[in-house]
């Protein structure tokens, strides 16, 4: 199974006198745009997954219906687990995703650190090893969901996805 990781995009800074309380954080307007990029390029890369879970988080909501727009997933289907929380347990997402019918591919969308935690737990790794950067993308291949053993097939950062959609 391939399991694609992504992290929110842009969202309003904490510090923004504006800002909602955490849960209610939304992607900013370059948000929105960087992390459209970032699904486009993606998207005409990867055969579509065929399971989205999401944060329940507004800003991962977006995030993940960006995505589905770009995939041609309809936004319906995305699931919200409170397993990609900020400070969830990685074991609690993988026996979730444990119990689902198998399929051959899952993106999920959260938030940092715990989708880096979320990485490692997957490669086997007592700490992190990555820093996904917002609107970054993994894509590990599982050979295991429980307990999950997988490799890390690539990990791409919004810039590399500018430059590569700039042909430099």
């Amino acid at each position: 199974m391939l399991l694609y990781i992504v992290r929110h995009g842009i969202a309003i800074d904490r510090e923004d006198p504006k800002c909602p309380s955490d849960p209610e954080r939304y992607l900013t307007p370059e948000g929105i745009k960087r992390t459209s990029e970032v699904a486009k390029r993606i998207a005409s890369l990867i055969e579509a997954p065929k399971l989205l879970i999401s944060s329940p988080y507004v800003r991962a909501m977006q995030t993940a219906e960006i995505f589905a727009d770009a995939l041609d997933s309809a936004k319906s289907k995305i699931e919200k687990t409170d397993h990609l929380l900020p400070g969830a347990e990685p074991s609690a997402f993988f026996r979730e995703l444990g119990r689902k019918k198998t399929v051959d591919g899952v993106m999920c969308f959260g938030h940092a650190p715990q989708l880096d935690e979320l990485i490692s737990a997957a490669l086997g790794a007592k700490k992190n090893l990555t820093e996904l950067k917002k609107a970054g993308v993994a894509c590990i291949e599982l050979a295991h969901v429980q307990p999950p053993a997988g490799k890390l097939v690539w990990l791409v950062t919004p810039r590399a996805v500018r430059k590569l959609s700039k042909g430099k």
